[in-house]
């Protein structure tokens, strides 16, 4: 089997340089054999990352040499593979303590509202995700861990799924768009597919009239006739796997079929996922994107923005 092999000399000041290099050695998956000696499988992407690795030790004043080679006496192929499975074996071991701490910790605490619980579930579930993508990128000889980790994470999302809830606070219990008329709807500045598409249900379904007030920051305590909509704890924002968009029509008592295509649209924008896959998607993330390059102002993105969802509204009721 080829291998990589990086020898290196660092020189002892800088002091962070070492740390450094450490660092980036072990983000690239390459694992030591010697001190000072690291082996990564011959593969395009790793002589890439390496050969920077170089480049930053000379320019560091260190020395670094990196060579092909073939194990023919001392290490066996077999014992370096055992090294690589011992380190991933560690970065997924960790995943699972935290995957296990989440599993048996999850439960809502007395006065904890079951929605910020859920969202709460959901965000440490969607970090180990990220850390599992990201042992899986380098785990270049598949260690036994990776399928006990991808099982364990299987069933949180299980859980979650199953313990998916509609009960959040509203201003109307029993839903519909009574009462939501004269009202300020808050969110966050610089808003995006999920709040744009927010706004434009509230004017087109709610009311016509409504005002809107963006503020910098995710917490917000509402005044007197104000609804706050996707940011924490707000009157209408996520739900689990739905958006605050989704959410909004499910609580305005909403049941268009061409609304429900719409809100599939945003769905898979907002949350990056390819649930429904409609063929529309793409453009209508693309004529958003658009928008939200060409101007800063808020309202402007709604106004926009609206006329391409009364669009593609009037598109999916004509079909």
């Amino acid at each position: 089997m080829d291998w990589l092999l990086l020898i290196h000399q660092i020189p002892a000041k800088p002091a962070y340089l070492r740390a450094k290099i450490g660092r980036r050695l072990q983000q690239l998956g390459a694992v030591p054999i010697k001190q000072s000696v690291y082996a990564m499988p011959r593969q395009e992407q790793s002589l890439e990352d390496l050969t920077w690795i170089v480049k930053e030790i000379a320019d560091g004043g260190g020395e670094a040499t990196m060579i092909e080679a073939r194990f023919l006496e001392g290490l066996s192929d077999q014992q370096v593979i055992g090294l690589f499975h011992a380190a991933r074996g560690s970065d997924y071991t960790k995943i699972l303590a935290e995957a296990s701490a989440l599993r048996d910790n999850w439960r809502c605490q007395v006065g904890e509202s079951a929605t910020d619980c859920l969202l709460e579930f959901r965000s440490r579930l969607e970090k180990l995700r990220k850390q599992f993508a990201e042992v899986v990128r380098i785990d270049f000889f598949k260690a036994p861990e990776q399928l006990q980790a991808e099982a364990t994470l299987s069933d949180l999302e299980t859980t979650l799924i199953e313990h998916r809830t509609t009960e959040q606070p509203v201003p109307n219990k029993d839903g519909g768009v009574a009462g939501l008329s004269g009202k300020t709807w808050v969110t966050r500045k610089n808003i995006y597919v999920d709040r744009i598409a927010c706004a434009w249900l509230v004017l087109r379904y709610a009311d016509p009239e409504a005002r809107f007030k963006f503020v910098d920051s995710g917490q917000y305590s509402p005044g007197p006739n104000e609804i706050r909509f996707d940011m924490a704890e707000a009157e209408y924002t996520h739900v689990m796997d739905k958006c605050s968009f989704e959410v909004m029509v499910e609580r305005f008592g909403l049941t268009d079929p061409a609304l429900a295509q719409v809100t599939k649209i945003i769905h898979d924008i907002d949350l990056k996922e390819s649930a429904f896959s409609l063929p529309e998607t793409a453009g209508i993330q693309a004529l958003l994107n658009g928008i939200t390059a060409t101007t800063d102002d808020d309202l402007d993105r709604i106004d926009r923005a609206s006329m391409v969802l009364d669009g593609l509204l009037v598109f999916f009721k004509s079909n």
